[in-house]
């Protein structure tokens, strides 16, 4: 029987751990064949490495897939373009882009440089742009494509010393509902995993109190694997109408999660001043404000 992916061409950015590899393993066991995309550098960005990516594309191919290696850096327009035009020259085609690659330098805003912030959103955000845009004349020429980009709860609700990659994150959901827009008409497809997952990246989580540590604690049970399911199903033509969305992946559960739409509206005939406001707008509104809330304070209960 054949694959739900069967001879797709898909890259995977930052594929050679973690999510990224797991999603490059799942989405060649459907027969697709796989660009496996990593520089090799450390959580923070650091340093090079093609072993990563070569290794898991070797893997792929000792399996029976199809497979090539690639250590083109997703921050720069000129590298990321590269890891396009290598599926191409490879393959003939492109038919998915699965933007995961991702390095943290997590800082308390007021001790955030302006090198971790512009490090975080060039490999997040600009780094998402740079291989989308990359791929967007293909799939429009083709008349097809799907885009899957990785987000966070730290960008989707928010977490404390993170500014930069919370806003690199919450960035990319609007950039794919950009692409969505933009291009459904062209049969082009773009949707957002929040994974929750166990990797290296989450294991940079301070654990120094009994609170934190039994966060990381449940963290660990949330294997990466869990992800790739999700990942493979919106990359299929199974996914054909699901285009736009963000959704949340944590142990065996789905999530559809909410995007930002009007609460509530009050009204003045004669206009508001800044006193109107105060005395009657804000009592208002003040029941639907959002607290200051974290990831951790939204999923609360224990991973099923």
């Amino acid at each position: 029987m054949e694959g739900m992916l069967q001879d797709k061409v898909v890259i995977v950015t930052g594929a050679g751990s973690g999510i990224g590899r797991d999603i490059a393993f799942a989405m060649a066991s459907e027969g697709a064949k796989v660009v496996v995309n990593d520089v090799g550098t450390s959580l923070r960005g650091e340093g090079r490495d093609s072993g990563p990516a070569q290794k898991v594309a070797d893997e792929i191919r000792a399996k029976g897939g199809a497979a090539m290696a690639n250590t083109d850096s997703v921050a720069v327009w000129e590298s990321a373009s590269r890891i396009v035009q290598s599926a191409v020259d490879s393959f003939s085609r492109i038919d998915v882009v699965v933007n995961n690659a991702g390095i943290l330098r997590d800082r308390i805003f007021f001790n955030m440089s302006v090198e971790d912030w512009k490090a975080v959103v060039d490999v997040h955000l600009n780094g998402t742009f740079f291989v989308s845009r990359a791929a967007a004349p293909h799939f429009k020429g083709q008349g097809s494509g799907c885009y899957i980009h990785m987000t966070s709860t730290s960008g989707l609700i928010g977490n404390t010393g993170q500014a930069n990659y919370s806003a690199a994150k919450i960035g990319i959901t609007g950039l794919s509902k950009s692409i969505a827009l933009d291009m459904a008409r062209y049969n082009v497809r773009s949707n957002c995993i929040s994974p929750f997952a166990w990797s290296r990246m989450s294991g940079s989580i301070p654990a120094e109190t009994p609170e934190e540590k039994a966060r990381v604690e449940k963290l660990k049970r949330m294997e990466s694997r869990k992800i790739a399911p999700l990942a493979v199903f919106l990359a299929s033509d199974a996914a054909k109408g699901v285009n736009g969305q963000i959704f949340t992946s944590r142990a065996n559960e789905l999530f559809l999660m909410s995007q930002i739409r009007p609460l509530r509206s009050v009204h003045r005939s004669e206009g508001w001043s800044p006193r109107s406001i105060a005395e009657h707008a804000l009592p208002a509104l003040r029941s639907h404000f959002y607290g200051l809330d974290r990831s951790a304070d939204v999923f609360s209960w224990d991973p099923i």
